[in-house]
């Protein structure tokens, strides 16, 4: 399957007491972005809090994502972990919910080398026959994915992308020369990733203005270079507010401005100060969001 264009990294609604999941929020986001012309749905990423769920939540998250979706739009389930043996687990489990795709990341805080990264994706790869996407951040997991192990697990087959969050251009040039598609994981990299020849991005930005990504990734896939260097004015200015926290903060915190969710996190995230939230709120006013 070819994921393409704009995919919403979507943050979790949560409610007042932080202990479940909003399910009626979380509908409602959904219905947003398809409206809004994002073109897939990664529930149970990083910017979804993932790492604050039970494997039963996670597995619960992702069936009701794909059953409101409805196959209008494909979805990639977050199934990563730094336990090859719980990554798996997680992908089979996205599996069964139905997902169109698996996202799963570099093991994190064991910072395995490059042949362990090799394994770990090849247990992942053999437990499941979805299109993987996997994720390179290496400022979250302390392990960059070099463009030859991707090339290696690659050549397992059914690797749809590679996320590319480290910030260097020469190794998304790599992996395209290799003819490994990219998506972006970093916003305000994305014209640029575009610009060279990748395929989309996973957007955290996307949550904030599903509108303005959707139509940055459909003037860079059209080669419409002037439309598309003015998007990546908007998508650079929500990229600044969107990470003036820790990652999914602001985003959760715009949402809730809008009305759109809690404004309700799982610890050990914790809501923006009122200095913060007043230089979110007052960006996000002067780009004409709230």
């Amino acid at each position: 399957m070819q994921f393409s264009g704009s995919f919403v990294a979507i943050t979790t609604p949560f409610t007042a007491d932080g202990e479940s999941v909003d399910f009626k929020a979380l509908k409602a986001l959904i219905e947003w972005h398809i409206a809004q012309g994002t073109n897939g749905i990664v529930p149970c990423g990083t910017t979804g809090e993932s790492a604050t769920f039970s494997h039963q939540e996670q597995a619960e998250v992702i069936r009701f994502v794909v059953e409101t979706v409805a196959g209008r739009i494909p979805v990639i389930a977050g199934a990563g972990s730094n336990s090859t043996r719980e990554a798996v687990e997680l992908a089979c489990a996205a599996t069964a919910a139905g997902a169109n795709g698996i996202l799963t990341i570099t093991p994190y805080y064991n910072r395995p080398n490059q042949r362990g990264l090799y394994e770990h994706f090849r247990a992942v790869r053999e437990c499941t026959s979805l299109p993987l996407v996997l994720y390179n951040v290496p400022s979250r997991t302390g392990t960059n994915l070099l463009p030859e192990t991707a090339i290696r697990v690659a050549e397992l087959g059914g690797i749809a992308a590679v996320k590319e969050a480290s910030g260097k251009l020469e190794q998304v040039q790599e992996l395209l020369d290799a003819g490994i598609g990219v998506l972006s994981g970093d916003d305000a990299l994305t014209w640029p990733m575009m610009a060279m020849g990748a395929q989309g991005v996973i957007s955290v930005v996307a949550n904030i203005d599903p509108a303005a990504m959707a139509k940055l990734c459909r003037a860079a896939l059209a080669g419409d270079l002037t439309e598309a260097r003015r998007c990546h004015g908007r998508i650079a200015a929500l990229s600044k507010l969107a990470f003036m926290d820790t990652n999914p903060i602001p985003a959760k915190t715009a949402l809730a401005a809008m009305g759109r969710m809690n404004e309700v996190f799982r610890l050990p995230l914790v809501p923006m100060t009122n200095d913060a939230r007043n230089e979110l709120l007052a960006g996000l006013q002067e780009l004409e969001v709230l």
